[in-house]
């Protein structure tokens, strides 16, 4: 095998084990502030407002360090906060100290996403359709299987057992950064990461950069969706009677569906500049976020995740490759593309924790509120397209 491809497939290694080491800590967060702190829905709600501004700010700068100083010594030291902050937590006692060691983490992840990106996306312009089919395929798989599997990690080990797994994989990535730096220098590639901007016409390239602004737009959208979910998945078990090892199991289809999206649309291409299938799947989106939260049995739930996943799917697809297509500095943008999933996952909880509550005896209040939200960012899609045809026009 030879140096590039011994690289490449480490950075899909470290990428795998990342994800399932974040997606087991992040995703049973708010479980674990439920049963040991006693938070509800508009606790757990603002919690991830909080986090989500964190990583918001934090992912922006944390791009521009990784282009200034290079990805390895980001991912270095996202690792090290990463693993500084859960073997703190597995100290501490306090619902203000685990809320500190989360904001720890996180800013640690803003270290490494964007790196990651910029890392795999390095080469020509035909490698990186292919690298960001397999970047994403490899995330996502990791996340489902860690999502799926968390309920029954916690049943058998408790919380400390999968924070102590999440600690102990991120010390295991930071030794692989080095062989992985060792991996890249013996590449010799040099000019590697520039083509993919520069070898388009003007033209073709305003067009990948106005894609590149709806998706900027529609990512945080989902992830406005997504992060109002994952803080209330705990009170949907409650409703539907599911122990943590079967909410586990039961709510986590539509990471399974968002992997087996990624899939299609790796090996299917002809999504790409369609706006059509930008807009589909965003109307899909809030349509099934809505059903998600208010749905009165757990065979609708189930169906809509489903829709849910695919449609997230397309949306994050898009953001990440008209991200990486259409820019030359790909570390700062893939921190842009991380800090607007931040901008979603704090919108998205402000709103639901607000109108719970101004209206606490409405338990869909929250439901109604994002999806309106949704709806208007929905608007935004052809508002953002239409002022990209003006720009070309002139």
């Amino acid at each position: 095998m030879s140096p590039a491809c011994k690289f490449r497939a480490l950075c899909y290694t470290i990428e795998g084990i990342n994800s399932f080491a974040t997606a087991t800590y992040c995703n049973y967060l708010y479980f674990y502030f439920r049963d040991r702190f006693g938070f509800d829905d508009r606790q757990n709600l603002l919690l991830a407002a909080l986090l989500g501004l964190v990583y918001m700010f934090a992912s922006w700068q944390a791009g521009r360090f990784a282009q200034r100083r290079g990805c390895f010594t980001a991912l270095k030291l996202g690792f090290s906060l990463m693993a500084m902050g859960l073997a703190i937590g597995l100290l501490l006692h306090s619902a203000a100290g685990e809320i500190a060691v989360a904001g720890i983490v996180y800013i640690g992840t803003c270290f490494v996403w964007p790196s990651l990106e910029a890392l795999v996306s390095d080469g020509n312009a035909l490698e990186v359709p292919q690298a960001i089919g397999l970047y994403n395929i490899t995330w996502a798989l990791a996340n489902f299987f860690a999502f799926f599997i968390g309920g029954t990690l916690i049943k058998k080990v408790g919380y400390g057992g999968i924070f102590a797994l999440a600690c102990g994989l991120m010390l295991v990535q930071l030794v692989l950064t080095f062989w992985l730096k060792r991996l890249h220098a013996a590449q010799l590639r040099p000019g590697s990461g520039k083509a993919s901007a520069l070898a388009k016409p003007a033209g073709q390239l305003e067009r990948a950069r106005n894609f590149q602004r709806m998706a900027w737009l529609a990512n945080p959208s989902a992830y406005i969706a997504i992060n109002t979910l994952v803080a209330v998945l705990p009170g949907i078990a409650v409703k539907f009677h599911l122990s943590t090892m079967l909410a586990g199991f039961t709510l986590s289809i539509w990471c399974f569906a968002r992997f087996i999206t990624f899939i299609v649309l790796w090996r299917w291409t002809a999504w790409h500049y369609r706006f059509r299938w930008l807009v589909v799947c965003f109307a899909l989106l809030i349509l099934s976020f809505a059903t998600i939260l208010v749905a009165p049995n757990l065979a609708a739930v189930l169906l809509a995740q489903i829709v849910f996943g695919v449609a997230i799917g397309l949306i994050y697809y898009s953001s990440l490759f008209y991200a990486m297509d259409a820019s030359e500095t790909k570390g700062e943008h893939g921190g842009i593309h991380e800090a607007a999933i931040g901008a979603g996952n704090c919108l998205g909880p402000v709103i639901g924790a607000s109108a719970l509550w101004l209206a606490p005896g409405n338990a869909s209040m929250g439901a109604w509120a994002v999806s309106g939200l949704l709806t208007v960012g929905f608007g935004g899609l052809f508002w953002v397209r239409a002022s990209g045809h003006r720009r070309h026009s002139i």
